[in-house]
């Protein structure tokens, strides 16, 4: 990429962070060149525990260091260390439901997919009751609970993905109840194995629906048995022996041979007057051999010192982890690399602390931070902000990038969670300096506002941004928003968490740079200043903002 592109934004973006300073303009190049490096072979898929990760810690740290950052983890170090744990499944021994018309096996990876989150050498689930729970919701503050109290000790509970309100049409009790097509954290898959854990569950599956996912069964099955946790005491460990997904046509089958029919049901539990339905005289039957082991894996932290106000901390953040190995696909690729997830987010603050090292030194702390194991659950992020190195009462905010597009350069940009904080208003403001516009959210049912590592920060009341090309297709200079739409078809349908995942020289790296020059300024600004982002009324992270507002005063 000719650098010259690049002027009119850095151009336009000179005056807004702070008048007296030259800004230098994030460079493609360099973030190509990180890029390139990280999805390469010789990093193995970047899978936590690794030789992967190894290399990758090993590669971050020496790039902060070249950069002139200091250490930002625990005690003056590097890395923030986070114990996980790694389990694998191997060939079920037992894998099949019996009912009135007999047993019904189902086959890994094309009825059922399945992982477990207990250290323990066999999953094992003998003859327990199915149970189909609805949507799996418990929230009293809505008026909703589709447990209603049944004793679900020992058995295995089938729940639906998404929102009650996901399929509700106008009219409908549960229709506008949990945001309509907006989805919230109910309707998680994090969630609802969570959820049936407290209500007792020894099992849970949720009936894959593409649409209500957001992505393809290939993307369900994508870790191939391999599941991680941050180590736990026992008495804390989930009481799930197994945890996964069925397909929906599985689903359908299983629910007819108890005579009852999915589709209807469905509806049915739409309704907050739903109970819980027994699959009568069906089983499930389980006996899966475990590998599990403790590993530990590393957040990396870089930090560039505040002057005036350095207990205070602006965060940008990404995760360098993604899949590692896998079976080979058409081209015999069998990293999962993670180019664009995330390795292109790793770039992008990787050039942002280039850029603001290069500046007189912020009144605010800036953190950069590197997360592992986002693609196992958020975990790294989750271990930091459960740990945090900076006290989340002054960290004014978190700036993720997490998926950048890669087909040029945009006249918009998506607002993910909108209404929920103050910073989408300095969004608006900022991509208007670069003449964009902000959209927002094309298919909100996604829920990427719960998906990504700054929602570990959203929890604990810290306002957040997320920067994410997979939100909403983006109205190219080139092609419009039908080009945008078949950025996000390609890469979702085909790559996403795939080994396809990889640095191509096809990738028009304008776009991605705009959206980094947009969260590098707000990030400045902050630093740069004594503003405190703010959240919005009615949301649902205010409440624990507002509990530590007499440290910011």
């Amino acid at each position: 990429m000719k650098k010259s592109l690049l002027a009119p934004v850095a151009a336009l973006l000179a005056s807004v962070c702070h008048p007296a300073i030259a800004r230098e303009a994030i460079d493609a190049d360099r973030m190509v060149a990180d890029v390139k490096t990280l999805s390469s072979d010789t990093f193995e898929g970047r899978a936590p525990g690794t030789v992967g990760e190894e290399r990758t810690i090993g590669y971050l740290i020496a790039r902060f260091q070249d950069i002139g950052l200091q250490p930002a983890g625990p005690d003056g170090q590097w890395v923030q260390k986070v114990p996980l744990l790694h389990t694998k499944l191997g060939a079920p021994r037992t894998l099949a439901f019996a009912g009135p018309k007999g047993a019904m096996p189902v086959t890994v990876a094309k009825d059922i997919y399945i992982s477990t989150l207990r250290p323990e050498d066999s999953a094992r689930i003998a003859g327990a009751p199915v149970v189909f729970v609805g949507y799996g919701v418990h929230a009293p503050e809505r008026g909703w609970d589709d447990f209603k109290g049944m004793d679900l000790k020992g058995k295995l509970v089938v729940f639906l993905i998404n929102d009650p309100d996901f399929y509700a049409k106008k009219g409908e009790p549960a229709a506008g109840k949990f945001g309509d097509r907006t989805m919230t954290y109910y309707g998680r898959w994090t969630y609802k194995f969570e959820e049936a854990a407290r209500q007792g569950a020894i099992g849970a599956l949720i009936v894959h629906d593409t649409a209500g996912a957001g992505y393809g069964w290939n993307v369900v099955t994508s870790p191939g048995g391999e599941n991680y946790d941050i180590v736990r005491s026992k008495d804390k460990l989930t009481s799930l022996a197994l945890q996964g997904w069925l397909s929906a046509d599985a689903a359908t089958r299983l629910f007819a041979s108890a005579g009852l029919d999915l589709a209807r049901l469905s509806v049915a539990a739409r309704r907050p007057d739903f109970k819980p339905v027994p699959l009568k005289g069906v089983t499930f039957d389980a006996d899966v051999p475990v590998a599990h082991e403790e590993v530990m894996s590393h957040n990396v932290l870089a930090q560039i010192p505040g002057t005036t106000r350095k207990d205070e901390t602006v965060m940008f953040g990404a995760h360098w982890d993604a899949y590692g190995k896998g079976a080979p696909d058409a081209q015999g690729r069998i990293y999962r690399a993670g180019a664009n997830d995330d390795g292109i987010g790793i770039a992008g603050i990787l050039d942002i602390a280039r850029v603001m090292k290069s500046e007189p030194a912020p009144q605010r702390t800036v953190v950069f931070a590197a997360w592992t194991a986002e693609e196992r659950g958020l975990l790294g992020s989750e271990f930091y902000a459960a740990n945090p190195v900076f006290p989340m009462e002054k960290t004014v905010a978190n700036l993720t990038i997490d998926v950048l597009q890669t087909a040029g350069a945009a006249n918009d940009v998506t607002v993910i969670g909108k209404g929920q904080d103050t910073l989408e208003d300095d969004m608006a403001r900022v991509a208007a300096t670069q003449g964009r516009r902000v959209t927002t959210e094309s298919l909100p049912e996604r829920g990427l506002f719960y998906r990504a590592d700054h929602f570990s920060f959203a929890k604990r009341g810290v306002p957040v941004m997320l920067m994410m090309g997979l939100a909403g297709a983006a109205d190219l200079k080139d092609g419009g928003v039908k080009a945008g739409q078949a950025w996000i078809d390609a890469y979702t349908g085909q790559c996403y968490h795939q080994a396809c995942d990889a640095w191509s020289p096809a990738w028009k790296m304008e776009g991605a740079v705009q959206d980094v020059e947009l969260i590098r300024t707000i990030g400045e600004e902050l630093a740069r200043s004594a503003k405190w982002p703010q959240w919005k009324p009615g949301s649902e992270f205010k409440a624990a903002r507002d509990t530590s507002e007499a440290a910011r005063r």
